[in-house]
């Protein structure tokens, strides 16, 4: 599993639709883009992108997902978005979504 902080996600799109859903075996199988918005004023956001890689799935986020956060510091906002892109991965190896 490889961690990506402190960058912009970016676009992944599927080699076709057609393609049939190839679960991850092993936490290599996926990317996780971890990082934060917000200010000190209005607090810290956790932002996160989960992709699984043998398919191109995007796995979080997803139409309703919680927000990550606020927190008081940037680096809170980052480690807790990391946390939760492992949970996913961890979740999906165990039980592929499809």
């Amino acid at each position: 599993m490889k961690i990506m902080t402190g960058r912009r996600p970016k676009l992944v799109l599927s080699p076709s639709r057609y393609t049939v859903p190839a679960p991850g075996v092993s936490a290599g199988d996926f990317e996780i883009y971890a990082s934060y918005r917000g200010s000190p004023t209005s607090g810290f956001f956790g932002t996160l992108k989960v992709v699984r890689k043998t398919d191109g799935r995007l796995l979080f986020p997803f139409d309703g997902a919680e927000t990550i956060g606020p927190y008081s510091k940037k680096d809170e906002a980052v480690n807790a978005a990391s946390a939760r892109g492992s949970e996913i991965v961890q979740a999906d190896i165990r039980i592929p979504e499809m």
